[in-house]
């Protein structure tokens, strides 16, 4: 398969990528580098890197020739920084992947697969949650991912045999994921904890994740790029929560350090609860978490050490 990841030099893009090249996939990166590492991408000297935007409609084009597979990453990510930078979250997130459609119909690419969210869905109603979940955003971020979503599967709708799926991450974690002020609470705590400052949980603590190793991510990402006839969106998970409270004692155990805990306001755009239901991708990609959450956070914990310190 000649595949094209845009976000490739990210975080989870980084992480499919390794596993591509693993499998045997002819791989192509698009990256603005504007959150991504071109680092990340040094051990794949393989790797085709084209430095771009995907609200460049031309280095697209440019970046998707021949190619069978888009494994659209690309994105501005995050609720609290779409709060603040609501438009560039709709330029990058619904614009950029209008372009990657356009691109893949012109190209007469294949299939793409949409990274999504949790965040479509907005507060939990019902736990766990399923695709038929009610979609309500609490926040721009969600509401770009879930127009996106849409955008691809009408895509589908009109222009088969082109397919898409679209693949809602609840919260990742993993090797290569660095701090970021707007991103996920593991990179987060591990960076205070690693420099010995103050971890701030925002609300009570008793707030519930589901959390999933990237590596959980990457395949299902590879599943659904192979797989035939298959369009939808589909929850990506592990199954299991655990409440903020907790994960922070486990981090501090697995890491070996510790600083001082406080609590601050609940954060606009933050849901209460979450937890995915499987059973969809289960049945459909033949998808099932392998990566255990504790061994999983002690090793990007000990990654975390070594790139995290001042």
């Amino acid at each position: 398969m000649k595949a094209l990841v845009t976000g490739g030099a990210g975080f989870i893009g980084s992480n499919l990528v390794a596993l591509l090249l693993k499998e045997g996939h002819d791989v192509s990166v698009l990256d603005s580098l504007v959150s991504g590492y071109r680092e990340n991408l040094r051990p794949f000297p393989l790797v085709r890197f084209v430095n771009g935007d995907v609200r460049d409609v031309s280095i697209l084009r440019v970046a998707a020739k021949d190619v069978e597979v888009i494994f659209h990453l690309a994105a501005s990510v995050g609720n609290t920084r779409s709060i603040q930078h609501p438009r560039i979250d709709a330029e990058v997130n619904v614009l950029g992947t209008l372009n990657v459609l356009e691109t893949a119909r012109e190209f007469g690419i294949r299939k793409v697969v949409f990274s999504s969210s949790a965040g479509v869905f907005g507060e939990l109603k019902t736990l766990p949650i399923s695709e038929n979940h009610a979609v309500e955003p609490d926040s721009p971020y969600g509401a770009t991912k879930l127009g996106a979503e849409k955008l691809c599967l009408a895509y589908a709708k009109l222009y088969a045999p082109f397919e898409a799926v679209c693949l809602r991450y609840f919260n990742v974690f993993g090797v290569n994921q660095r701090f970021d002020a707007y991103g996920n609470v593991i990179p987060i705590f591990a960076h205070k904890l690693v420099r010995r400052e103050r971890i701030t949980i925002f609300g009570d603590g008793e707030q519930t994740r589901d959390f999933v190793h990237v590596s959980d991510v990457a395949r299902a990402n590879l599943l659904a790029g192979v797989s035939r006839g298959v369009c939808g969106a589909f929850n990506v998970g592990s199954g299991s929560r655990i409440t903020i409270n907790a994960l922070v004692e486990q981090m501090r155990a697995e890491s070996g350090l510790d600083t001082e805990i406080v609590h601050g306001p609940p954060r606009a755009g933050d849901v209460r609860h979450s937890l995915a239901d499987l059973r969809a991708i289960r049945r459909v990609l033949g998808f099932e978490p392998q990566a255990p959450f504790r061994s999983a956070l002690k090793d990007y914990l000990d990654w975390a050490k070594g790139e995290m310190r001042m």
